[in-house]
């Protein structure tokens, strides 16, 4: 029998947090190894464990997966999270290949001087309320299904969910115009296996604050 994944990463959100999400929400459970300083990460490196030289990695299934969406494609393909067939498929990977785009601006946010969270946050917010949020609700009106393919959850539907509590960290208000946003994250909130994740306690990480970020720089700077 196959052991828990293992996630090598630090303790903190950043590129690990949505491989973390899908995990829970295929009902995986999964342990972590988390590297406290530059010497850790050169152990991973000096091993031979990390292809790429950098984190995230996770082993699952006898391999050392690098790349998050790799890692992420994966596990969707493994627990079903990836449609029917190869037009779900590319719709899945279309959907989560936007939610991925602006998550990489949400990624930086908190590691940039004081003096740019300003523009940062306010790009943001346009970019969510005016390209990516507007999209999203179409195709959710498109169809009236519950879930963005095929009705049946796929990594898109979790991935998007992450997304949409992580902007609204930044702003309380920005989905108030996006009714079907906030049913999908309603809906997927209440799964069982994702509901245990959101819980306190699991292994959802916390908001990354500039006390976290200063610790992590001088782990790792």
């Amino acid at each position: 029998m196959a052991g828990k994944p293992i996630l090598h990463y630090f303790d903190g959100r950043a590129r690990m947090e949505s491989i973390r999400w899908l995990l829970a929400a295929a009902g995986v459970e999964f342990e972590e190894k988390f590297m406290k300083t530059r010497e850790d990460l050169e152990k991973l490196r000096k091993d031979g464990s990390l292809m790429f030289q950098q984190v995230p990695m996770v082993e699952i299934d006898g391999m050392k997966l690098v790349q998050t969406r790799a890692i992420l494609n994966y596990i969707a393909a493994k627990y079903n999270l990836y449609g029917k067939d190869i037009k779900e498929k590319a719709l899945i990977d279309m959907y989560s290949e936007g939610v991925a785009d602006l998550n990489e601006i949400i990624l930086q946010y908190p590691f940039l001087p004081p003096g740019d969270k300003d523009e940062s946050l306010t790009q943001i917010k346009e970019k969510s309320r005016n390209c990516y949020f507007p999209g999203f609700e179409k195709v959710l009106k498109s169809h009236g299904e519950d879930y963005l393919v095929g009705n049946r959850l796929s990594k898109a539907d979790v991935l998007l969910t992450e997304l949409l509590y992580h902007t609204e960290e930044l702003d309380s208000s920005i989905l108030a115009n996006f009714p079907l946003l906030k049913a999908l994250r309603t809906r997927v909130s209440n799964l069982p296996t994702v509901k245990k994740f959101l819980q306190p306690g699991s292994q959802r990480k916390p908001f990354e604050d500039e006390k976290f970020v200063e610790e992590l720089k001088k782990s790792f700077g």
